[in-house]
């Protein structure tokens, strides 16, 4: 019996695993300007150098030395390498000169060249579930020394002194540098997580979903979004088989995000019902004028009930969330929803007569834009795939011969009004202040693909 419930369990877990929504691979391209920008905007280890010579709580002064000053700091070389299911390695190439009164009451001078290296761990924060950089292992490493010092005189003893002196300043010095770009670093996550709208419908959230993995080509973070409706309601991701993945011929250390086409229909189900549409003028595109008799060209039956040309009204209702597909080179926009037309009265305050409500599914082609930070849809109508009468005041009548008009009243009237919901734009991850202006977009199976560019 405990067998069994815990396979029931097991198979209950595993139906209700939510495949990551979108993905991020994080490359060396992307991650080393980030922490250069870190180091060089920081100016940490100018700072780290001021404080050099101040009383630090719990830091015991260096015996034989005395007024310690830190000047000249070299602009530091940082090289980063990825760790698999670690993290990444840092190491910080660098100089300086260290000042102050040696023992033998002297002026002092040191010149060390030296790397700062340290493993830089990837986690995921348990208060806040952002991504959390960690370094661990801190060292330092001595490449070269000089000294103005007459190491002639005692050179055992000058020797002893300064390596006791380096081992006792440089880790304590330049170690909490490594630390504070971290911080830097790990800031610029900060609103990776926080509600971002979708027009007035509602917002997206990218949370994380598990630790990040390492690889040794990338990080990479896999995200299960939070669709929410304004009235506070979550809209669930599809699960459509089989998770999209990342094309294998992008370049060595670059950086992609991947978008499936489940949460792209998630995020458009937010505005189904932005996407109906009421038309009420006779003049539409380069359409023939919008009247019964146009119509009746298609139903001669209308042209008996209405003998005087009427305007026409035409509603359209999504009633079933938008879908996105996508194939390799080409996104659909799949809309499922009736038409309805109405005769117009010419008496004020009387309602229009339904003609007829016709069932409808067509799909427009997507093509994708990035535009301030915002993924943009611009539609045109790809094909009207199904067209069935439901109800007729006009009788009976073969609805393919609608298909023609229906087809030239959605590209000329409905396209223009799709496109300008549109407009709203979604959310892209805010994370590390990427740009993605500068992305490179390809349609992949069952997802878009951006490949990002720095600046």
């Amino acid at each position: 019996m405990l067998q069994i419930l815990c396979l029931a369990l097991c198979g209950l877990l595993t139906c209700t695993r939510a495949e990551p929504g979108a993905l991020l691979r994080l490359g060396m391209d992307i991650l080393n300007h980030e922490v250069q920008s870190a180091m060089n905007e920081s100016h940490i280890l100018e700072k780290m150098a001021a404080e050099a010579g101040q009383k630090r709580p719990g830091v015991k002064p260096i015996k034989g030395l005395t007024d310690m000053k830190v000047k000249d700091v070299l602009l530091p070389v940082i090289t980063l390498s990825f760790t698999p299911g670690v993290g990444v390695f840092q190491c910080v190439s660098t100089g300086m000169t260290i000042t102050g009164k040696s023992f033998i009451g002297k002026n002092m001078e040191i010149t060390v060249v030296l790397n700062i290296t340290a493993t830089n761990r990837i986690l995921q924060d348990e208060e806040t579930g952002l991504p959390l950089f960690k370094s661990e292992g801190c060292e330092v490493i001595l490449v070269s020394v000089k000294t103005n010092l007459p190491s002639k005189m005692m050179p055992n003893v000058i020797s002893k002194f300064l390596d006791s002196t380096l081992h006792k300043v440089l880790p304590g010095l330049m170690c909490p540098a490594i630390d504070a770009v971290l911080v830097y670093v790990n800031k610029k996550w900060a609103n990776l997580n926080a509600p971002m709208p979708i027009g007035q419908m509602g917002t997206v959230k990218y949370m994380l979903t598990a630790i990040p993995s390492t690889t040794a080509s990338y990080i990479q973070v896999d995200f299960s979004p939070v669709v929410q409706q304004e009235e506070g309601n979550a809209i669930q991701l599809a699960d459509d088989g089989e998770a999209p993945e990342f094309p294998d011929d992008y370049d060595e250390g670059s950086s992609q995000l991947l978008l499936s086409a489940a949460f792209l229909t998630a995020e458009l189900a937010l505005l189904q019902k932005s996407f109906d549409l009421n038309i009420q003028d006779t003049r539409v595109g380069e359409l023939p004028p919008q009247t019964t008799k146009t119509l009746s060209g298609f139903i001669p039956e209308v042209a008996e009930a209405y003998r005087k040309p009427k305007p026409l009204v035409t509603q359209i209702r999504i009633n079933k969330p938008p879908k996105v597909t996508m194939e390799t080179g080409k996104s659909l926009l799949h809309l499922h929803g009736t038409l309805e037309m109405f005769a117009a009265r010419r008496r004020r305050g009387k309602a229009p007569v339904s003609l007829f409500l016709l069932e409808v599914h067509f799909n427009l082609e997507i093509q994708y834009s990035v535009r301030e930070n915002r993924l943009h849809m611009t539609t045109s109508l790809n094909r009207l795939l199904s067209l069935s009468r439901e109800t007729s005041s006009v009788g009976a009548f073969q609805e393919k011969k609608l298909t023609g008009f229906i087809t030239d009243f959605l590209r000329e009237a409905y396209i223009p009004a799709a496109n300008d919901v549109l407009q709203v734009g979604l959310p892209l991850p805010d994370f590390l202040g990427m740009n993605y202006n500068l992305a490179e977009l390809d349609i992949v199976e069952n997802a878009l693909v951006m490949d990002l560019k720095l600046d």
